[in-house]
């Protein structure tokens, strides 16, 4: 089993496919991990060597940041947003989406589900019978 940055890969996928298990690595780095590592693409995870396994480790601990180093850079730019009171900052304070999507309809993911509001109905000068 191969185990790179704290993270056990899935035995039976791609090793290009694996890597991208890791928090930080998506498909064209895991592509330039395995070129300048010179490890084949299509190796499946339990086929991997020791050797290989351990080229891959040194190789992303050196030139990436991934996994916990990586979160906490992301939380802590996130912190940084919300103190000086940007306007991306007030947004992550109030859990609405960051980058102009419309929230009147949809932003179901970031709001949560809906909460009806009472008092909504009769609409437009309607009268009450």
């Amino acid at each position: 089993m191969a185990r790179i940055e704290g993270v056990d890969l899935p035995r039976n996928k791609r090793v290009e496919v694996g890597l991208t298990y890791i928090y930080g690595i998506g498909t064209s780095r895991a592509r330039r991990v395995l070129k300048d590592t010179r490890v084949g693409p299509d190796t499946r995870v339990k086929d991997l060597t020791d050797a290989e396994v351990g080229l891959l480790r040194d190789y992303i601990a050196q030139n990436f940041k991934v996994e916990g180093d990586l979160r906490r850079e992301v939380q802590l730019h996130i912190k940084r947003l919300i103190e000086i009171g940007s306007y991306r900052g007030l947004r992550h304070r109030r859990n609405l989406p960051l980058r102009g999507q419309r929230t009147r309809t949809n932003a179901r993911t970031r709001k949560g589900p809906k909460k009806t509001v009472a008092g909504r109905g009769r609409r437009r000068g309607a009268k009450k019978k």
